[in-house]
């Protein structure tokens, strides 16, 4: 077993952070800049669809790919690749004259997004198995203080310039690529390294592969109605904010800053406590149902206080990501963790596919007929597939021990 390496963890940790920063920053403006370049409030909602739409579809071509060459050649290449691409598309977007901008402009951030996947490998990488889910928690937290920072950052910056944002992500993508190509450490060493499959070019081909570990082909269908909700907010929450509760840029960042908060606080505390109280699959399970219960929240909410109560009530879900991908990649082959989190995170992308273009077209309908107005529909329908995710897991859940045997501890995979 392979000790923990606290420098690379934090490197890696730094380097997300910078990253997230970076996305968050441009969550508060990018559906004014969208709406304001389609020419209307339901195009620009329906296009916000389509341009989330295409970057999934790229995402789900490349992040196999790049997660396979990742366990080939190291991480740190891919990393850096992504980040320089990153770099480009804040750039673009922040040229953009017209949609057809924006869409290239999202075109090289699905083909560069294999920031998460490798960082993912790279966490298992250098934590010894019985650690990954708290480092994975880490990891969350590292995402929440970016999304403390980003959005409220960029709402300030928008209501100076809608576009400014833009510039200052593309700033802090290419300073992320420099520091890594000066500082961030390789984490896998050459002996072990895998090859990459001639199908790999297949994007299907390692969902495929995916199969020949059980718990996570048991989880498929969850995997996929969860990344369905998850993607209502990801397409409606700023749209939502701006209608219905009159939301400003800067307000959209104080409130994506009160996400961040609690993310970390959340994931960074209450992930460990979590686990050592309810054991890991009671903290899946109770994660999951809270947050079917912020959908709920969400949809309801009419006002500013309700908002912020949706969004403290909902971080406490956050204690089911960590468990559970801890719980995979304990189940994942140490050579294969790249490929899997890269399989994973292409399924997660197949459904960003079909997830945006959903949400979208709800909030739209919804709001654009005064005769049946239901602007919270998109997160009532987001709450339906959380409720069914959670009940698929638990079925697979209840069909497994509490705790995986020895052959998981060491990294081997369970067949």
């Amino acid at each position: 077993m392979r000790p923990q390496r606290p420098a690379a963890l934090a490197f890696i940790l730094i380097t997300v952070l910078i990253d997230v920063m970076g996305i968050g920053l441009i969550i508060p403006v990018l559906p004014q800049l969208i709406k304001r370049l389609a020419g209307s409030e339901v195009a620009g909602a329906q296009m916000l669809g389509v341009l989330a739409a295409v970057f999934g579809l790229m995402q789900f071509v490349c992040a196999p790919l790049l997660g396979a060459l990742s366990d080939r050649y190291g991480r740190r290449p891919v990393l850096l690749g992504s980040l320089l691409g990153t770099g480009l598309d804040y750039l673009l977007l922040y040229f953009a004259p017209n949609l057809w901008w924006l869409l290239l402009g999202r075109l090289i951030a699905g083909v560069t997004s294999a920031s998460i996947t490798v960082a993912n490998a790279y966490i298992a990488d250098v934590s010894r198995p019985e650690d990954r889910a708290r480092q994975f928690g880490l990891l969350g937290a590292t995402f929440g203080v970016g999304f403390i920072l980003g959005p409220v950052l960029g709402g300030v910056l928008g209501n100076v310039d809608l576009r400014l944002p833009f510039a200052f992500a593309a700033g802090l993508a290419l300073l992320n690529a420099l520091y890594g190509l000066l500082v961030l450490p390789e984490s896998l060493p050459p002996e072990r390294r895998g090859t990459v499959a001639r199908n790999v070019l297949n994007p299907f081909a390692p969902l495929a592969n995916l199969g020949r570990y059980p718990l996570v082909r048991s989880l498929a269908g969850s995997f996929v109605l969860f990344g369905l909700a998850q993607q209502v907010i990801f397409s409606t929450w700023v749209l939502f904010t701006e209608d219905v509760l009159g939301w400003t840029p800067a307000q959209n960042g104080l409130g994506l800053a009160l996400v961040g908060v609690t993310t970390a606080l959340v994931q960074a505390v209450l992930v460990g406590v979590a686990m050592r109280v309810l054991g890991e699959r009671r903290a899946i399970l109770a994660g999951l149902l809270i947050g079917a219960v912020q959908f709920v929240l969400m949809g309801l909410a009419r006002s500013d206080a309700m908002m912020y109560i949706a969004i403290v009530v909902g971080s406490l879900g956050g204690i089911a990501g960590p468990a559970l991908q801890g719980r995979i990649s304990r189940s994942v082959d140490e050579r294969e963790q790249g490929s899997v989190q890269g399989a994973l995170t292409g399924l997660n992308s197949l459904v960003g596919v079909v997830g945006p273009l959903l949400a979208t077209w709800v909030f739209a309908h919804f709001t654009a007929n005064p005769q049946a107005r239901v602007p919270g529909a998109a997160f009532f329908m987001g709450a339906v597939f959380s409720l069914l995710a959670t009940v698929l897991v638990g079925l697979v859940l209840s069909r497994m021990p509490e705790q995986q045997g020895s052959s998981l501890d060491d990294g081997q995979p369970a067949r």
